[in-house]
């Protein structure tokens, strides 16, 4: 059996869609904290059992019989997300299972300035300690584009800090690619890379999004300071946005330069592009 958990969330239901798409649902179980969002998957077979990274028992029941689990990283920066994870690895091996899946992120090294790099180190470390069998997906960034463009679309700059090249990577490409790693005969141990083929910088985004929509759209390079201040007064918190203002940095320091084929052998196919991505948005 393969567990799954946050089995609700965008990363974690997509790669459980697909794993139904590959092997029987009795084949499936989910860790989630609310098993009533997780009705749709149980109505299809899949084993659904309660279980958070801040309830050690609950875990140790919701993982018992499988085979692989798939650890779906926190992503409260206010959380331990350091113990958290060590919860969930310490009940992955008190109910046996064989082999743990981790989603962690591109650039996890030492240095990086982005801090959710620490924490994905961390648990990479306890993972290399457990004793079981694991592999840690260093996944390419993969949350909307407008999350590190701006609104391009209604002013047509992309006014941002300085960046550097990197492979944007389509969420619903890696949900895939996890599934294909969780259920296939190959086995990959330690840290692999799951990133879109190409790291592109934001100059090369620009050139692209004037392309699609026949409009020039221009890259405008903010101070890092100006930046953050723009968006405390928008709204957003300053530790928030310095967090942020952090990725911007790490992207410029080239942690996150390397491109991997690795996920378009999974898939078979070539993953989404930034050109296909930056077309659906504008689509819509």
């Amino acid at each position: 059996m393969i567990v799954v958990t946050g089995a609700t969330g965008g990363l974690g239901g997509a790669t459980v869609e697909h794993l139904l798409t590959r092997i029987p649902a009795d084949r499936i179980g989910v860790s989630v904290r609310d098993t009533a969002k997780a009705q749709h998957l149980a109505d299809r077979g899949v084993r659904v059992r309660q279980g958070s990274y801040e309830d050690p028992a609950a875990l140790r029941d919701s993982f018992a019989g499988a085979e692989q689990v798939l650890l779906v990283s926190g992503n409260d920066p206010a959380a331990d997300l350091v113990g958290l994870h060590r919860n969930a690895i310490e009940a992955a091996v008190a109910a046996g299972v064989r082999r743990i899946v981790y989603t962690s992120q591109q650039g996890a090294v030492p240095g990086n300035p982005y801090r959710p790099s620490d924490f994905h180190i961390a648990t990479e470390a306890m993972l290399a300690e457990s004793g079981v069998a694991w592999t840690a997906l260093r996944n390419g960034a993969y949350g909307p584009l407008d999350q590190v463009l701006g609104p391009w679309q209604q002013t047509g700059e992309i006014a941002q800090p300085e960046d550097g090249p990197t492979p944007y990577t389509d969420r619903a490409d890696v949900a895939e690619a996890t599934a294909a790693v969780l259920a296939g005969d190959r086995y990959f141990d330690g840290p692999v890379h799951l990133t879109a083929p190409d790291a592109v910088t934001f100059d090369a985004v620009a050139e692209i999004a004037s392309g699609l929509t026949g409009r020039t759209i221009k890259r405008i390079v903010l101070d890092d300071e100006q930046w953050v201040a723009g968006q405390v007064a928008s709204g957003v918190p300053e530790p928030m946005a310095r967090l942020m203002l952090s990725w911007y940095e790490a992207g410029r320091a080239g942690y996150f330069t390397e491109a991997d084929p690795l996920l378009t052998e999974l898939l078979g196919r070539a993953p989404r592009s930034v050109a296909d991505r930056l077309a659906a948005d504008i689509a819509t």
